[in-house]
């Protein structure tokens, strides 16, 4: 009787074993350095211009360095709540066999400029100065790379449905990280426009 009570008991754990997809310590190390590397991007391309060259746009249909990094604060609060919502349903692990994409994908097809995405109501700058919006930003991506740090939800087993496709709960958050990027990314273009004001 005993014996067959503890073949149960490796049974058992050998399946809630196997069954835990919480990130590995590789993943969370890797989210967190792309946090902090895209984070700096924004503000290196944002210091030393002027309220000017900030608000300058070549056509009204063009966002200004300004405007990015108001969307860019915008999306990082709107797409970590989208985040905390897929966590709170029910996991679908039945579910990772749809999905197509690697992580480093995901990055590299969001940071993609050719990639077109039409943005979404209630992502779209207001105007906010970009000081305060890089102030917010900041603000809410330490929050992130905070609750990166020491997290133990299983991301792996929540999936949600982008643009790109299918992406699981660590997936999303990269998403995020690599939005920021493709906006920092613009605000480049930006300042190589041919008439980007020089001071």
């Amino acid at each position: 009787m005993k014996k067959w009570f503890v073949v149960l008991l490796v049974l058992l754990s050998f399946s809630f074993i196997s069954k835990n997809t919480a990130i590995t310590e590789e993943e969370r190390k890797n989210a967190i350095a792309y946090f902090k590397e895209t984070q700096k991007a924004l503000a290196d391309e944002l210091k030393g211009l002027s309220e000017n060259q900030l608000n300058w746009k070549p056509a009204d249909s063009v966002w200004s360095a300004a405007g990015c990094a108001e969307h860019i604060a915008i999306s990082e609060k709107n797409l970590f709540d989208w985040y905390g919502g897929i966590m709170k349903a029910p996991d679908a692990p039945e579910r990772r066999s749809e999905l197509k994409m690697t992580d480093d994908m995901i990055k590299g097809m969001l940071t993609n400029r050719t990639f077109k995405v039409k943005t979404r109501e209630g992502f779209y700058p207001t105007g906010m100065s970009a000081s305060n919006a890089l102030a917010l930003f900041n603000e809410r991506r330490e929050a992130l790379i905070k609750y990166m740090s020491e997290t133990k939800e299983d991301m792996r087993n929540h999936i949600a449905e982008t643009p790109l496709g299918l992406v699981d709960g660590y997936q999303l958050l990269l998403f995020l990280s690599a939005h920021t990027k493709r906006h920092t990314l613009q605000i480049a273009e930006l300042k190589a426009h041919p008439d980007f004001p020089k001071n």
